[in-house]
């Protein structure tokens, strides 16, 4: 059994189509068909079958690619395994968002210039969706990622997600508004009437931000979208509407931030990895470091 027909299944069962598979893999979408022809064949059993105009995995097709995103993560263990201890060095690809990045991955690229120069870390900005297709498409080697305790990120048994520090957020709403006192849901239930600022590239906060209408009773009017939270609070100021910001994060003169408990808003970073690649040295030494520096300092802002 040939590992690459198993990485085109692994594709179509990803992709869901012959044709997005082929582009991906850049090959001619009759190569992929005839790679899962052989493969069912040597299986003993169909692996797709006729769903309109495209195919579809069977449920054997859909069992085999389970077993062969273990499969080939263990194929590239293999390989590792034959430098074991070796010397991290080449290029090190890291996609994250702006935090991760400029508070724990550029301090250590410092260090790193120092303690070991045959290493060179690339660094790409991204939200974690975009870092994690990254990721998946084989374009970068580590993902500096986040999700909220509210809205937790889908599993994926083909990563491994390391937990580097948590952030506890609050709501950001002009500082001359009175919130008054409660829990979190009688908080939001004050600003009902109001606008919505959300993340223009990520929906975490939006789901969050849902989530907490639903559970106090109202559906949030969300209009306004940002990257940049200081691009949020300066919305905030201009009085397009309320949002969430870190409780740790500094704030401007008309913005404050209103701590929301019960249940409390909580931002989880993680540096998530292909598991098939966990003990690549250079992977293995930058994810060792980022964890340890987030340990020495649990606090952030974004």
């Amino acid at each position: 059994m040939e590992t690459r027909r198993l990485h085109l299944l692994v594709e179509l069962s990803r992709l869901g189509s012959m044709r997005a598979v082929a582009e991906a893999q850049n090959t001619t979408t009759s190569t992929v068909s005839q790679q899962i022809a052989v493969l069912a064949r040597e299986m003993g059993t169909a692996l797709i079958e006729p769903h309109g105009r495209r195919v579809r995995l069977t449920p054997a097709g859909r069992r085999l690619a389970e077993h062969a995103v273990t499969i080939l993560a263990a194929v590239e263990a293999a390989y590792l395994d034959l430098t074991p201890g070796a010397e991290p060095n080449g290029t090190l690809r890291v996609s994250g968002f702006g935090t991760a990045i400029r508070s724990y991955l550029l301090p250590l690229v410092g260090d790193l210039a120092v303690s070991h120069p045959r290493l060179h870390v690339l660094i790409r900005e991204h939200e974690p969706a975009e870092a994690l297709s990254l990721l998946a498409t084989d374009e970068a080697d580590l993902a500096l990622t986040y999700d909220y305790n509210l809205a937790p990120a889908a599993e994926d048994p083909a990563v491994r997600a390391t937990p580097l520090w948590t952030a506890r957020w609050g709501l950001g709403v002009p500082a001359r508004t009175d919130a008054g006192q409660g829990t979190a849901l009688d908080i939001v239930h004050r600003f009902r009437e109001h606008d919505w600022i959300v993340n223009s590239r990520n929906t975490a906060d939006e789901a969050v931000i849902r989530t907490l209408g639903s559970m106090a009773g109202f559906v949030p009017r969300v209009t306004h979208q940002a990257d940049s939270l200081n691009l949020v609070q300066g919305m905030i100021t201009a009085g397009l509407g309320v949002g969430l910001l870190p409780l740790d994060t500094a704030v401007l003169p008309d913005v404050r931030i209103v701590p929301l408990t019960a249940p409390d808003i909580e931002l989880r970073a993680y540096a998530v990895a292909r598991r098939g690649r966990l003990n690549w040295p250079p992977l293995a030494l930058v994810t060792d470091r980022l964890t340890r520096a987030a340990r020495g300092d649990g606090t952030t802002t974004t």
